[in-house]
């Protein structure tokens, strides 16, 4: 196998780690080469990758990963999400005691986090713990509950009693969909209790979405935006959208 074929191994592996599973024309453009490239390198890499109706996921992936991603957010935006959160990981700071939501964008926070920091961070989702225990010098709570496989997280009213004894300098939230005039919005009911429980203590709410979320509605409204002290966000968000939140719109 050449060395350019290891590279792409290697930098295909590593995103895989955070996403769980990727698109393999996500994966061809992450790499700059073609699908038909693509696929031969994870052929030829059979016991490490899986690859699955136009999806690729690690052989071994983390707890929750193909099918919750591939029910939820079909593997896309893997681009646009990392940019929110590179964005939103400016927001945190030395000593700082922060929640990790769970989701498909925020393992890419977590991944951003800086290390060394005395930074604690609390979150209920596995595929964000298992980033967040391999850096060094974080603290991580995890919250305990019913485990629930569509969002690989756990919740039930002892998750919110936790939370309500804590004290969290800044959530970072996730969030299915955002509306203008009617809020922010997620798909599993089993989230809603969790985040209103930390939007009522954090002293500091930060939304982290990407563009695509936009003037999207899931089925279960947790929240108005005028809840959030700012929303961060990619760069391919609609300018027109930052007078009309009514908090501030960070995309670059």
């Amino acid at each position: 196998m050449s060395t350019k074929s290891l590279d792409r191994i290697e930098t295909l592996t590593r995103n895989l780690e955070v996403s769980n599973v990727i698109r393999l024309k996500d994966a061809a453009d992450l790499l700059g080469v073609s699908e038909m490239t693509v696929r031969r390198d994870v052929a030829a890499c059979e016991n490490i990758f899986t690859y699955m109706g136009g999806y690729i996921t690690l052989k071994s992936p983390a707890a929750g990963g193909l099918g919750y991603i591939m029910d939820r957010e079909r593997g896309a935006h893997t681009d646009l999400k990392r940019a929110a959160c590179q964005i939103a990981a400016r927001y945190v700071k030395a000593g700082d005691t922060i929640f990790l939501d769970c989701g498909t964008t925020i393992p890419y926070l977590a991944n951003a986090l800086p290390e060394n920091r005395d930074i604690t961070v609390v979150c209920y989702s596995i595929n964000v713990a298992e980033i967040l225990c391999k850096k060094p010098g974080l603290r991580v709570i995890m919250l305990g509950g019913m485990y629930h496989a569509s969002s690989a997280s756990f919740a039930d009213s002892n998750s919110v009693n936790a939370i309500l004894n804590l004290n969290i300098n800044t959530a970072f939230m996730s969030a299915g969909g955002v509306n203008i005039s009617r809020g922010v919005s997620c798909s599993n009911p089993h989230e809603v209790d969790i985040k209103q429980a930390v939007l009522d203590t954090a002293a500091n709410k930060i939304l982290v979405v990407d563009s695509t979320k936009f003037n999207v509605i899931k089925p279960m409204l947790f929240a108005k935006l005028g809840q959030f002290d700012m929303i961060c966000t990619d760069p391919q968000c609609d300018p027109d959208l930052a007078g009309k939140t009514g908090c501030p719109l960070i995309c670059e």
